[in-house]
């Protein structure tokens, strides 16, 4: 137990501090530029900080989740998916430099909270931590949805990112679905929503 806790010590230190990496292309490599005006620059810039710190949160879950997990099959299905929330955080990290912008300055905040969170998620139980896993992904995807219909129409770039996130985000979902996970009791589902709902509009300026 000590040696997974150093171990996901370690990967909320490089969350939070040092760049995320991606395995897979940037999904707007092969997309040019097309935002100029600077009031569409500032809003994609918020929301693209946004989903940065929505990923910052799914990393800390996944590592909460992972260090409590008693199934190892449970414990790797969580680090395949975090696997590729790490690459979103690449792909959100570069489009918000590109911008000009920064991160949110609430993103070590959000880490712990989300991080105890999923301790306290996989300690009760696979089918439990999986259900979890199941809502916060099907959360997200709703999430990003809305995105699309906010960011400028034409900034294709930003479009690209959060399309193939939420492509993502709902293979997440099914994946712990697939597992046994449970689904959540409505108080759950409701106190989740108000927390992304928090987090949503503190980073949406902060």
């Amino acid at each position: 137990m000590l040696d997974r806790f150093i171990i996901e010590f370690d990967t909320g230190l490089r969350t939070l501090f040092a760049e995320a990496h991606t395995g897979r292309p940037y999904p707007d490599n092969a997309i040019k530029e097309t935002l100029s005006e600077k009031k569409d620059k500032s809003r994609s810039i918020s929301l693209m900080r946004v989903n940065h710190s929505g990923e910052v949160c799914a990393q800390a879950l996944y590592s909460g989740q992972s260090l409590t997990a008693d199934n190892p099959e449970t414990a790797e299905a969580l680090k395949e998916a975090a696997k590729e929330e790490t690459e979103h955080l690449a792909w959100c990290e570069k489009r918000i430099k590109e911008l000009g912008g920064r991160t949110s300055l609430l993103n070590p905040i959000l880490y712990a909270g989300s991080f105890s969170l999923g301790a306290i998620a996989g300690a009760l139980g696979d089918k439990w931590n999986l259900g979890f896993l199941a809502e916060t992904e099907h959360q997200v995807e709703k999430h990003l949805e809305k995105h699309l219909s906010l960011l400028p129409e034409h900034d294709d770039k930003s479009r690209a990112i959060v399309t193939q996130m939420q492509h993502d985000e709902a293979a997440h979902a099914e994946t712990a679905i697939e597992h046994g996970g449970a689904e959540l009791p409505r108080p759950i589902k409701s106190a989740m929503q108000l927390f992304s709902k928090l987090m949503t509009t503190t980073t949406y300026h902060l």
